[in-house]
């Protein structure tokens, strides 16, 4: 079933890349007592989601922070090293909190994976963005196969 307005998010553990190597980050962590935004990206390093999505939210970050918001994360089904590279390759520094879900185990909690064997990238997350206000979902944009609006940074902003 799909996370929809008003659910409480489940509960789930990233993986980030941190100055001292890789380190859990669980939900509780992220989310409790703080208003984040989770945006998902099919993979990192992919066409769109490196020319558009990231950057938007990088080049967005202080916008959307001055929102009350106390954390953006990005969140792809990709392994922790490679979305500590694509951070690097943004230079989203502390702008952007950047989140593995290596094996899909959270998108599929959330109801938003999707199949990607088409394209070789095997089960991934799909596009989507969500505003969470103490582990509670307040805003959810999920986009349709080939789309690129709804959660774009953009378009979250006009949303806070």
């Amino acid at each position: 079933m799909t996370i929809k307005v008003g659910d409480k998010m489940p509960s789930g553990t990233f993986k980030t890349m941190t100055k001292d190597g890789p380190q859990n980050l669980t939900t509780d962590q992220l989310f409790k007592g703080k208003r984040v935004v989770l945006f998902s990206v099919p993979g990192a390093f992919t066409p769109t989601c490196d020319a558009k999505h990231l950057p938007g939210f990088v080049e967005q970050a202080a916008k959307i922070k001055g929102r009350s918001v106390d954390t953006i994360a990005c969140m792809a089904v990709n392994d922790v090293f490679v979305m500590g590279a694509w951070g690097k390759h943004g230079n989203v520094g502390d702008r952007v909190l950047m989140l593995a879900d290596g094996n899909g185990d959270y998108a599929k909690a959330l109801g938003l994976e999707m199949d990607a064997s088409g394209y070789g990238m095997g089960l991934r997350g799909k596009r989507f963005a969500v505003v969470v206000k103490d582990g509670v979902v307040t805003h959810l944009n999920i986009e349709g196969p080939g789309e690129f609006k709804v959660s774009s940074a953009e378009h979250v902003l006009g949303q806070l």
